[in-house]
């Protein structure tokens, strides 16, 4: 009884050996959704850029005496309002310049709001409290696409006790605007009547590439796409879908596409971890 229960644990190892070296040989390849590794040329986000003011700070603003930039901005800003502001006396506490940034998403449409990024440009210690006068947007083109304005929110604080010590948590300079931005400008883009469309891959690769124009052509059925470089698949709007190209972006970004990895091995110098890819070989 004792060989045969040792026979039959040995066999049992060789089956299990033999199971999990076939399952090493196998090759496995991942897949993803087309969505997922490739984008659309065109549909893309636009960077906006402002300098703006903000005012109401309790104290924490630029000096004016080296901040010469807030200065003259202050004065700009009170002459427009008809205030006669030129005074080398002006030593206002509460005001600092800052930069304004935002992000334009694609097919935005006039009228809808964005969050802003508020950032401090002087030598303010801390825009808490403050609000952002009205700041125009601009694009890389140096068009005004939007116009910011409303009360900063911070998420870092700076506090200072009697006997002189201080503590400061996050960053008190650097605040965001949610929905603080007005859209009043538009990018053209006429989307639908496009007689072709270009997917760029996040990760250029030949055979990626070719392997995303043959699942197009074999879902489609028809011979519209192909690659022209390892970075981009061109498709031809069919027939079919002519005036609702949002319909074939649907039925095409959800094609699972089976991407090829390139023999790679990661090493995590904090961590120890190393992580060594499918087509390794030593």
């Amino acid at each position: 009884m004792t060989r045969i229960s040792h026979l039959k644990r040995f066999t049992t190892m060789l089956l299990s050996l033999s199971l999990i070296l076939t399952g090493w040989s196998t090759p496995a390849h991942a897949s993803a959704r087309l969505k997922d590794i490739a984008n659309v040329q065109g549909v893309r986000d636009n960077l906006l850029v402002g300098y703006g003011l903000v005012v109401g700070l309790n104290g924490t603003g630029d000096k004016l005496s080296s901040a010469m930039f807030t200065r003259e901005s202050l004065i700009a800003m009170l002459e427009r309002l008809g205030v006669n502001a030129r005074d080398d006396k002006l030593d206002a506490k509460n005001i600092a310049a800052v930069m304004v940034t935002a992000t334009l998403p694609p097919f935005t449409r006039q009228g809808s709001r964005i969050d802003v990024t508020v950032s401090a440009l002087g030598s303010s210690s801390s825009l808490q409290g403050g609000t952002l006068l009205v700041t125009p947007l601009m694009g890389a083109d140096g068009e005004v696409y939007s116009v910011a304005q409303g009360s900063v929110a911070i998420a870092g604080f700076q506090a200072q006790g009697a006997s002189g010590s201080s503590v400061t948590r996050g960053v008190p300079t650097v605040g965001r605007i949610a929905s603080g931005a007005i859209v009043e400008r538009e990018l053209s883009f006429d989307f639908n009547n496009l007689n072709s469309i270009n997917l760029s891959l996040r990760n250029p690769d030949f055979t990626t590439a070719d392997r995303i124009a043959q699942t197009i052509n074999k879902a489609l059925k028809q011979g519209v796409a192909f690659p022209t470089d390892p970075a981009t698949v061109t498709v031809q709007v069919p027939s079919s879908y002519k005036q609702n190209l949002v319909a074939m972006i649907t039925d095409i970004e959800q094609l699972p596409i089976e991407v090829d990895q390139p023999a790679k091995v990661v090493i995590d110098e904090q961590s120890g971890v190393i992580v060594i890819g499918q087509n390794v070989r030593i």
